[in-house]
Formats: structure tokens, sequence, C-alpha cells
């Protein structure tokens, strides 16, 4: 009897430890009244701190979670700690997943931030010099963005096959011989007076007290295909919390108060 009762309890233990072994928040539909979202300091926060007080008054609590960078969020929604993530482009979602191997999806898309070329000295493009040293992420899409930008303002040519996966190997042609160093996206602007200019994403140059629209030497234009999204687990996908955030998101007041708020440095995709 002793034997049997010993043998149950280790079976139970085990049948528990196993249940609780996953992912903490995955496996399962999320609720319909609560969700914890992971945005990146700055526009993102602000829109979402917005969408919170707008999902309140349809009975859904929202917990804002601030990153500062970019890669814990992708990392905490695949391992449950988050249930969606708003702060991202696609292209930078499928090359974050591949590398990774994530299964993470978008569900929709937000809004566009216009990456802009900034110097602490130079009032215009045609003011950086030969040799100088100019800015640009390392992470690979937002390099490959930074360096599109700068073919945009003249200042490279790429080769013509290069696209949305430049790297600074696909420069063809660099006529002032300018040297391209390659931070860590947020460190950009701290590092701004280090450089000629810098390639700096929005959400991180608002942070620091720029106006992209009015501060910039050079900017993409509103309509750049770098939109961001929301994502989630794969398998959350078609939950009617996530479809009750988008609605909510790609509302007429949250697109008001981007265009308020903002004042085109930030554009809203819908």
């Amino acid at each position: 009897m002793k034997k049997f009762l010993t043998f149950a309890i280790i079976s139970l233990l085990f049948i528990l430890t196993a249940c609780g072994s996953g992912k903490e928040g995955a496996g399962s539909e999320l609720p319909e009244d609560k969700l914890t979202i992971g945005v990146t300091a700055g526009p993102h926060e602000q829109i979402m701190e917005k969408v919170k007080e707008l999902a309140a008054e349809e009975g859904l609590t929202i917990d804002i979670q601030v990153f500062t960078e970019y890669v814990m969020p992708n990392v905490a929604l695949d391992e449950g700690e988050l249930d969606v993530n708003s702060f991202q482009h696609k292209p930078y979602l499928d090359n974050f997943k591949e590398e990774r191997n994530l299964d993470l999806i978008e569900v929709a898309t937000t809004v566009n931030f216009p990456m802009g070329l900034y110097s602490s000295n130079a009032a215009d493009v045609t003011d950086i010099k030969e040799g100088d040293k100019i800015g640009l992420p390392n992470d690979p899409t937002n390099g490959a963005r930074a360096l599109i930008l700068f073919e945009s303002a003249g200042l490279i040519t790429l080769k013509d096959d290069a696209g949305v996966a430049a790297t600074v190997l696909d420069i063809e042609d660099n006529p002032l011989n300018l040297e391209f160093i390659e931070l860590e996206a947020s460190q950009l602007p701290r590092q701004l007076d280090e450089l000629a200019a810098a390639a700096i994403n929005t959400n991180f140059a608002i942070e620091h007290g720029f106006v992209p629209t009015e501060d910039s030497i050079f900017i993409e234009p509103a309509d750049s295909p770098w939109v961001n999204v929301i994502a989630v687990r794969t398998e959350n996908k078609d939950d009617k919390v996530v479809q009750t955030l988008i609605d909510i998101y790609q509302s007429d007041e949250v697109k008001q108060f981007i265009e308020e708020t903002f004042k085109g440095s930030v554009v809203a995709s819908w």
C-alpha cells in the first residue's frame, strides 16, 4: 500500500511538473479582459497609452511594458512574458524570427516612423565632407534601411540587387569616401557628436528631443514601406482579444491623437 501511494504521489508530481514546464503565458487562448503589451519608449509607448485609455472604456485592461532596445520585446513575447508587442516593422520581425526560430506573426499595421539623417554640425546633406564618419544601425533590417536612405540622399550608390538586405558591402559607389560606423540603434543619438551624421529611427530621435520633420537634414518620405506592426504568438493570432486591440488601435480616436501629437513625424497606416 505504501509503495502504491509513493508511486501515485511521484506520478502526480511528474504530471504537475510537466504541465508547468512550458513557456509561461503561452499555449492557450488569451483572456478577453487583459493584455500585457511590450513597446519601446517614446512614440510607441505614447500611442499605446492612448490605446490603453480607450481599451479601459471597453473593459479591456492593458499592462504596458516599456523596453529601451529592440531584442527583448520579441524574446519576451515568444517566452510568454508578453501577450503582444508593438514596436517594429515587418522586415525586422521577419529577420528576427528567422534568426531565432520564433513562432511570431504580425496581425495588423500600426504607424510608420520615417527614418531621418541627423547631424550636430551639418545643416544639409551637402555639408557632409569627404572622409566623414556616418552612423547607422547595426541590425540587418535597419542597417539596410539606413543605406537606402543614404542612397536616396545622394551619398552612395548601392548594387542594383541589394534591396532590403543591403549591407555596407553592397555599396558600389562612395564618392566622398565616407566611413560608415555601425552602432546599436538606440546609441546613435548619444554618439551623434562623434559623427558627421547618423541615420536614426524616429522613436529614438524623438526620445532624444529631436523633431524629425524639423531637425533631420534628410528624411524618408511619409509613404515609406517600413510600416510597423502588432505582433503576437502565432497560436494567438485569431484570439478575440487581439481583434479587439486592433480595432481600438486602428480607430479614428487614435489616428487623431497621432496626428495632433506628432505633427507628421509619425504617420498612421490606416
